[in-house]
């Protein structure tokens, strides 16, 4: 009833164009005949494959060849009359400038004639000379219980169609339909039917395959991804003061009102020191999933949709809480840029915004190479909780790493000269340090001899014929380090 009442205040409004995000047509579509049929409205679908049609009451507008958007809204803005029109899947077009300069005559008309078009499709990049006289309208997702409802209809078709009950216990489905949330009804019913389907029962080991199943779907678009590689902070060498100030903060992030609750943390500092690595260890170390947001697939030519992927991303997050939001090298996309006609600062004043208000448990961890291209909106304290800065590991650290790599490619730490291994890498990274490990493995190979072959001769030449960053990008370095003595906290 949520969505007729929006619809309702949409039309009251006098909103020629109503933008319909969504995959599930048939459901928009239902929605928008109930609304026809209670405010006594013609009711017209179009669609490529069958032009201009009759969808609820009302006389039949097409009159020949509709099938082309350009003479099925050409038709309609010669006709005076009012009503509802439903165009599916007309994004392709939305480029064109006769349909563009069309949609907009009819628009222009609304206030003599009533005529309210509706574009759905999965995806409305709408261009700009027709983002004031739009409005977008989404459908609810369903809360938790009419997903249940869902669940237990699934049950009784399985039940109806097989013979057989389907066995489950209540606190495996309230786990299921906690797993479904965010889901669209079509999409969640699906993965209830899967869930049921195979073996006629709803268990533990189901919970786990639909809240996979439910990223993957989730993750589409491709502007937030979810992380299945997560790690752990043994897998993470140094670090020790962020890992303390984590441990002191994960069951206030779980538990605490929203005023005490932790809201994030941003990592800076040298390429290749494993601040990726730490953000994949939170969620990992705190048993939470881990989402991705690429700043990258955010930006779109149309004005308005980099700030409107922004948001659906940050709603998305907000929809799998708890978990991690993981934003890698965060200033990608809100670095200061005077050529991009105003859209990081758009997108900036959307992110903080978000972090100031939103309710939900989700856990920033954005990290970045270069600190100086951030705005100072950002880093001030009360955005994040912490600034951290990951510098180069000392040597206690470098050991450290050097074990964690050599255990990964079945090397034995103990014998291995570690104290020269560490003391010849001064001023590498971790990423550097791993690099020399597998180099030495290969080197190995290619000579004949199995891993249990490498030795502290084979890394210490490997170490000894690279050049890392500290060396190649020294000033630069240094300058970063100097930025951060007084202005961050040191993650080690």
């Amino acid at each position: 009833m949520q969505d007729l009442n929006d619809l309702e205040l949409l039309l009251a409004r006098k909103i020629p164009l109503l933008l319909v995000e969504s995959h599930e047509e048939n459901r928009a579509l239902e929605l928008f005949t109930r609304l026809a049929i209670k405010r006594g409205l013609a009711l017209q679908q179009w669609t490529l494959t069958d032009g201009l049609r009759r969808l609820g009451f009302g006389e039949d507008v097409s009159k020949g060849d509709t099938q082309q958007p350009a003479d099925a809204l050409r038709l309609l803005r010669e006709r005076p009359e009012g009503g509802l029109f439903i165009f599916c899947d007309l994004h392709p077009f939305l480029e064109e400038p006769l349909v563009i300069r069309l949609l907009k005559d009819i628009a222009l008309q609304h206030e003599r004639q009533g005529k309210t078009l509706v574009l759905l499709s999965h995806e409305l990049k709408v261009p700009a000379e027709l983002q004031r006289l739009a409005a977008r309208f989404s459908l609810k997702l369903p809360d938790s219980g009419q997903l249940m409802a869902l669940v237990k209809e699934e049950a009784q078709r399985y039940a109806r169609d097989s013979g057989h009950k389907v066995k489950a216990d209540g606190e495996t489905l309230e786990q299921l339909v906690a797993n479904l949330k965010g889901l669209t009804f079509s999409d969640a019913r699906r993965l209830i039917r899967g869930a049921i389907i195979d073996d006629g029962a709803i268990t533990q080991d189901d919970v786990p395959e639909v809240s996979r199943a439910k990223m993957s779907l989730l993750a589409e678009d491709g502007i937030i991804s979810f992380e299945y590689d997560t790690a752990r902070f043994n897998e993470v060498a140094g670090l020790t003061a962020m890992k303390d100030w984590l441990a002191k903060r994960q069951q206030a992030f779980l538990t605490a009102e929203r005023k005490l609750r932790p809201r994030g943390l941003l990592l800076f500092g040298v390429q290749g020191s494993g601040k990726s690595l730490a953000a994949k260890a939170v969620a990992g170390s705190w048993g939470l999933p881990l989402l991705r947001l690429d700043f990258a697939t955010l930006y779109n030519k149309f004005f308005g949709e980099t700030e409107r992927n922004l948001r659906e991303a940050l709603a998305l997050a907000e929809t799998m809480s708890p978990c991690i939001l993981w934003i890698d090298e965060i200033e990608k996309g809100l670095g200061t840029d005077s050529n991009d006609a105003g859209i990081s600062q758009r997108i900036l004043g959307t992110l903080l915004t978000w972090l100031n208000e939103h309710d939900a448990r989700v856990f920033v961890v954005a990290t970045a190479n270069n600190i100086h291209q951030l705005p100072p909106e950002l880093i001030r304290k009360g955005r994040l909780d912490e600034l951290f800065f990951v510098d180069l590991p000392d040597k206690q650290v470098r050991k450290e790493i050097l074990s964690i790599h050599m255990h990964k490619r079945g090397l034995e730490p103990g014998r291995f000269d570690l104290e020269l291994l560490a003391d010849a890498s001064e001023g590498f990274s971790g990423a550097e340090l791993e690099q020399a490990v597998v180099s030495g493995w290969h080197s190995a190979s290619v000579a004949g001899n199995d891993s249990a072959r490498v030795s502290t001769d084979t890394l210490l030449h490997e170490i000894q014929r690279t050049r890392p960053l500290s060396v190649v990008m020294a000033e630069p370095m240094a300058a970063l380090r100097a930025w951060a003595q007084e202005r961050a906290v040191k993650a080690d």
